[in-house]
């Protein structure tokens, strides 16, 4: 087996713990109080497009690989079956529990909408309590199926000339079908098309561009030495994300220009925030010693199931404790929620997601990137 990026998985443990943090703010309604640090708190679904751009990036590097290294390419349906094993299992432990628990439907349909992950595709059913957070997975999962296809494409357009240029050409037209989805979605009035995949394609776009350069030119002098610049450019992003330029904290619908900033500073900041390590990962730097440490290591490699059983967890504590909607103890119901969700996803990720990953033969997760090598004289300088 091959190790892991410890970092990536530390990224993926922020990510986890701002989701988590979003829906306790939102939940007790410290969100949606006056000041900047309920703004920022606000902000924090940037978690979603960072899980998204690290999917593009790790699932889409084997095939980028395959057309650059001449490698052979990933089987298809071995790949989906993988995929499968790594999501399914958990996704279906946490969902048939919340749904035998809160269930709205009355009859076996609304299960089976969720079971197979259809949930997307019926904006007009009601959400379970509990469920909130699980209208990302449809995406991810249509992201899966489609990748396969994706990467055939660009093999074949790559063939001829310079093929990671030809691939990043390639993949370039991916954030326009963003742009004309974010756009049907405002000027038509069809707000449900924001649970599909075209409207989030832009990250995952960014994530296989990184996949192509992470195998072209490796590890990066350039972003290494400019890594502490784009972190902090990637915070100050964020501020700026964190105000009324990227649309209201409600539920209100935002306006066109408001969708596509918000999309484009996110954006911005997921690349910032995940290029210092997916293309100039050093184990020895500050930056990796911080996020890549054995405990936020861990608690990426957990983060699944800490996503699936946080939203339960809290439905379950302010059920029990009677409180009214969006007036919950912050304090109180951050440190239940966290202490119960952890607990639950150590059992769940050893007992079940690592037996499914066993019986997949797949590794937990790819990789680093080689470092680039000197027969590939057409990368860019670092």
């Amino acid at each position: 087996m091959k190790s892991r990026d410890a970092a990536l998985d530390g990224i993926r443990a922020i990510a986890a713990l701002g989701v988590w943090l979003l829906h306790v703010g939102s939940n007790t309604g410290v969100m949606y109080r006056e000041g900047m640090l309920p703004w920022m708190m606000s902000r924090l679904g940037i978690a979603v497009p960072i899980f998204f751009l690290l999917s593009g990036l790790l699932l889409y590097r084997p095939w980028a690989r395959a057309v650059i290294e001449n490698t052979p390419r990933p089987q298809p349906l071995r790949y989906l079956w993988r995929r499968v094993l790594r999501v399914m299992p958990v996704y279906w432990l946490v969902t048939a529990l919340v749904l035998w628990a809160w269930s709205p439907f009355d009859d076996w349909t609304g299960w089976l909408k969720w079971l197979l992950l259809a949930q997307n595709f019926f904006p007009g059913d009601p959400v379970p309590d509990g469920l909130y957070q699980m209208w990302t997975l449809p995406i991810e999962m249509s992201f899966y199926v489609l990748l396969p296809i994706l990467a055939w494409l660009l093999h074949r357009f790559a063939r001829r000339g310079n093929k990671p240029v030809r691939l990043l050409i390639g993949i370039g037209v991916l954030p326009l079908i963003t742009v004309a989805a974010v756009v049907a979605a405002r000027l038509f009035e069809q707000p449900q098309i924001a649970l599909l995949l075209p409207y989030h394609l832009v990250y995952f776009a960014c994530g296989m561009a990184m996949a192509v350069l992470s195998v072209w030119i490796g590890h990066s002098r350039v972003i290494d030495s400019l890594a502490p610049q784009l972190l902090v450019l990637a915070g100050l992003l964020y501020a700026v994300l964190s105000t009324e330029l990227a649309g209201p904290r409600t539920l209100t619908l935002p306006t066109l220009s408001q969708s596509l900033w918000r999309i484009s500073l996110e954006t911005a900041v997921a690349v910032l925030l995940v290029a210092p390590f997916a293309l100039a990962s050093r184990p020895g730097s500050l930056r990796n010693r911080v996020l890549g440490n054995p405990v936020g290591a861990y608690l990426g490699r957990i983060s699944y199931s800490f996503f699936l059983w946080h939203a339960p967890v809290i439905t379950l504590q302010l059920k029990l404790t009677g409180a009214q909607p969006f007036q919950g103890d912050f304090a109180s119901v951050a440190a239940v929620s966290f202490i119960v969700t952890m607990l639950l996803s150590v059992g769940s990720h050893h007992l079940i997601e690592v037996p499914a990953l066993r019986l997949s033969g797949h590794r937990s997760a790819p990789a680093p990137p080689a470092p680039a090598r000197a027969a590939l004289p057409a990368a860019p300088a670092p």
